[in-house]
Protein backbone atom coordinates (compact mmCIF):
# COMPACT_ATOMS: atom_id res chain seq x y z
CA UNK A 1 0.00 0.00 0.00
CA UNK A 2 1.92 2.91 -1.07
CA UNK A 3 -0.21 5.68 1.40
CA UNK A 4 1.76 8.64 3.00
CA UNK A 5 -0.06 7.52 6.32
CA UNK A 6 1.58 3.87 6.27
CA UNK A 7 4.31 4.46 8.89
CA UNK A 8 4.63 0.62 9.64
CA UNK A 9 6.96 -1.96 7.70
CA UNK A 10 5.06 -5.40 7.58
CA UNK A 11 6.76 -7.49 6.03
CA UNK A 12 8.18 -9.73 9.11
CA UNK A 13 4.79 -9.72 10.88
CA UNK A 14 3.40 -13.71 10.42
CA UNK A 15 -0.44 -13.75 9.98
CA UNK A 16 -2.98 -16.64 10.49
CA UNK A 17 -5.67 -16.00 8.46
CA UNK A 18 -9.03 -18.39 9.26
CA UNK A 19 -11.85 -18.30 7.18
CA UNK A 20 -13.87 -21.32 6.09
CA UNK A 21 -14.65 -19.28 2.76
CA UNK A 22 -11.70 -20.19 0.06
CA UNK A 23 -12.01 -17.36 -2.07
CA UNK A 24 -12.22 -14.77 1.10
CA UNK A 25 -9.06 -16.18 2.96
CA UNK A 26 -7.51 -15.70 -1.13
CA UNK A 27 -8.17 -11.83 -0.93
CA UNK A 28 -7.22 -11.39 2.75
CA UNK A 29 -4.10 -12.78 2.01
CA UNK A 30 -3.74 -10.70 -1.70
CA UNK A 31 -4.34 -7.66 0.92
CA UNK A 32 -2.22 -8.49 3.59
CA UNK A 33 0.73 -9.38 0.33
CA UNK A 34 -0.02 -5.23 -0.73
CA UNK A 35 0.51 -4.35 2.34
CA UNK A 36 4.06 -5.79 2.34
CA UNK A 37 2.95 -9.25 5.38
CA UNK A 38 4.90 -11.96 3.31
CA UNK A 39 4.42 -14.58 5.90
CA UNK A 40 0.95 -15.72 5.94
CA UNK A 41 -0.41 -19.08 6.82
CA UNK A 42 -4.42 -20.07 6.35
CA UNK A 43 -6.75 -22.43 7.31
CA UNK A 44 -10.02 -23.21 6.48
CA UNK A 45 -12.04 -24.09 9.85
CA UNK A 46 -10.84 -23.22 13.22
CA UNK A 47 -9.51 -27.02 14.40
CA UNK A 48 -6.98 -26.69 11.91
CA UNK A 49 -5.82 -23.11 12.86
CA UNK A 50 -5.55 -24.28 16.13
CA UNK A 51 -3.02 -26.88 14.84
CA UNK A 52 -1.71 -23.81 12.95
CA UNK A 53 -0.81 -22.08 15.87
CA UNK A 54 1.52 -24.91 17.36
CA UNK A 55 4.07 -24.45 14.62
CA UNK A 56 3.62 -21.09 12.80
CA UNK A 57 4.11 -18.40 15.32
CA UNK A 58 1.32 -15.96 14.39
CA UNK A 59 1.76 -12.31 15.00
CA UNK A 60 -2.09 -11.50 14.48
CA UNK A 61 -5.15 -13.71 13.85
CA UNK A 62 -7.71 -12.83 11.25
CA UNK A 63 -10.90 -14.57 11.55
CA UNK A 64 -13.81 -14.65 9.94
CA UNK A 65 -17.33 -14.85 12.37
CA UNK A 66 -19.13 -16.89 10.54
CA UNK A 67 -17.57 -20.33 10.49
CA UNK A 68 -19.00 -23.99 10.98
CA UNK A 69 -18.81 -26.14 12.99
CA UNK A 70 -16.58 -24.02 15.55
CA UNK A 71 -17.52 -20.14 14.49
CA UNK A 72 -15.15 -17.30 14.87
CA UNK A 73 -16.21 -16.57 18.74
CA UNK A 74 -15.46 -20.31 19.37
CA UNK A 75 -11.87 -19.96 18.22
CA UNK A 76 -11.27 -16.80 19.79
CA UNK A 77 -12.36 -18.16 22.94
CA UNK A 78 -10.68 -21.40 22.60
CA UNK A 79 -7.47 -19.37 21.63
CA UNK A 80 -7.90 -16.84 24.75
CA UNK A 81 -8.82 -20.27 27.41
CA UNK A 82 -7.39 -23.43 26.57
CA UNK A 83 -5.02 -24.82 28.32
CA UNK A 84 -3.44 -25.76 25.64
CA UNK A 85 -3.25 -22.93 23.79
CA UNK A 86 -0.12 -21.76 22.27
CA UNK A 87 -0.82 -17.80 22.28
CA UNK A 88 -3.46 -16.70 24.67
CA UNK A 89 -1.89 -13.13 23.59
CA UNK A 90 -1.90 -13.10 20.10
CA UNK A 91 -4.01 -9.95 18.92
CA UNK A 92 -6.81 -11.03 16.89
CA UNK A 93 -8.91 -9.19 14.30
CA UNK A 94 -12.52 -10.58 13.81
CA UNK A 95 -14.28 -10.20 9.95
CA UNK A 96 -18.15 -9.78 10.02
CA UNK A 97 -20.37 -8.99 7.27
CA UNK A 98 -22.47 -8.11 10.82
CA UNK A 99 -22.24 -4.51 12.15
CA UNK A 100 -24.87 -4.69 14.62
CA UNK A 101 -24.28 -3.15 18.10
CA UNK A 102 -24.92 -6.73 20.00
CA UNK A 103 -22.69 -8.70 17.36
CA UNK A 104 -19.64 -6.20 17.97
CA UNK A 105 -19.79 -6.24 21.80
CA UNK A 106 -20.25 -10.09 22.09
CA UNK A 107 -16.83 -10.36 19.46
CA UNK A 108 -15.15 -7.49 22.03
CA UNK A 109 -16.35 -10.02 25.28
CA UNK A 110 -15.13 -12.47 23.23
CA UNK A 111 -11.55 -11.39 22.98
CA UNK A 112 -10.94 -9.98 19.96
CA UNK A 113 -8.76 -6.89 19.69
CA UNK A 114 -10.43 -5.49 16.60
CA UNK A 115 -13.16 -5.66 14.67
CA UNK A 116 -13.27 -5.24 10.73
CA UNK A 117 -16.56 -4.96 8.43
CA UNK A 118 -16.92 -6.42 5.46
CA UNK A 119 -16.32 -5.42 2.41
CA UNK A 120 -12.68 -5.22 3.73
CA UNK A 121 -9.78 -3.08 2.17
CA UNK A 122 -6.71 -2.34 2.42
CA UNK A 123 -7.02 1.05 3.80
CA UNK A 124 -9.09 -0.58 7.04
CA UNK A 125 -7.01 -3.66 7.47
CA UNK A 126 -3.79 -1.33 7.76
CA UNK A 127 -5.61 0.72 10.07
CA UNK A 128 -6.60 -2.08 12.06
CA UNK A 129 -2.58 -3.07 12.25
CA UNK A 130 -1.70 -0.06 13.34
CA UNK A 131 -4.42 0.21 16.17
CA UNK A 132 -2.95 -2.99 17.38
CA UNK A 133 0.80 -1.72 17.72
CA UNK A 134 0.17 1.77 18.61
CA UNK A 135 -2.55 1.01 21.12
CA UNK A 136 -1.65 -2.33 23.02
CA UNK A 137 -3.71 -3.29 25.67
CA UNK A 138 -3.17 -5.04 29.06
CA UNK A 139 -4.42 -8.57 29.33
CA UNK A 140 -7.58 -8.92 32.09
CA UNK A 141 -8.39 -12.16 33.87
CA UNK A 142 -11.56 -12.67 35.54
CA UNK A 143 -13.81 -14.95 36.63
CA UNK A 144 -15.55 -15.13 33.40
CA UNK A 145 -13.12 -13.35 31.02
CA UNK A 146 -9.92 -13.36 29.47
CA UNK A 147 -8.78 -10.69 26.61
CA UNK A 148 -7.60 -7.48 25.95
CA UNK A 149 -8.70 -4.82 28.40
CA UNK A 150 -12.36 -4.19 27.00
CA UNK A 151 -11.94 -0.32 28.14
CA UNK A 152 -11.08 1.85 25.49
CA UNK A 153 -11.68 5.25 27.01
CA UNK A 154 -11.62 6.64 30.12
CA UNK A 155 -15.30 7.73 30.10
CA UNK A 156 -15.69 8.27 34.29
CA UNK A 157 -17.10 6.16 36.75
CA UNK A 158 -19.63 3.37 36.11
CA UNK A 159 -23.47 4.39 34.84
CA UNK A 160 -26.47 3.87 36.98
CA UNK A 161 -29.13 0.73 36.09
CA UNK A 162 -31.58 3.52 34.63
CA UNK A 163 -29.28 4.44 31.86
CA UNK A 164 -27.77 1.02 31.35
CA UNK A 165 -31.54 -0.22 30.73
CA UNK A 166 -31.81 2.43 28.49
CA UNK A 167 -28.99 1.43 26.42
CA UNK A 168 -30.59 -2.06 26.58
CA UNK A 169 -33.38 -0.49 24.79
CA UNK A 170 -31.50 1.14 22.29
CA UNK A 171 -29.52 -2.22 21.30
CA UNK A 172 -32.82 -4.51 20.98
CA UNK A 173 -33.19 -2.18 17.60
CA UNK A 174 -30.49 -4.43 15.81
CA UNK A 175 -29.21 -1.58 12.93
CA UNK A 176 -25.82 -2.50 11.76
CA UNK A 177 -23.14 0.47 13.21
CA UNK A 178 -20.88 2.41 10.86
CA UNK A 179 -17.20 1.88 10.27
CA UNK A 180 -16.88 4.86 12.54
CA UNK A 181 -19.56 3.34 15.19
CA UNK A 182 -17.24 0.15 15.35
CA UNK A 183 -14.02 2.59 16.06
CA UNK A 184 -15.05 4.06 18.48
CA UNK A 185 -16.86 0.75 20.79
CA UNK A 186 -14.28 -1.20 19.60
CA UNK A 187 -11.16 0.05 18.08
CA UNK A 188 -10.68 3.75 19.90
CA UNK A 189 -8.68 4.96 17.52
CA UNK A 190 -7.70 3.50 14.27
Amino acid sequence: MSDANSRYVLENINVLVLDDNRHMRLLVESILHALGVKHVCQAGDAAQAFKEMLHFNADIIIVDWHMEPLDGLDFVRLVRTAKDSPNPYVPIIMLSGYTEYRRVTEARDAGVNEFLAKPISAKALYQRFAAIIENPRPFIRTKNYFGPDRRRQNIGPPRGLHERRKDANEESRATGLSEDDIKNLIGGKG
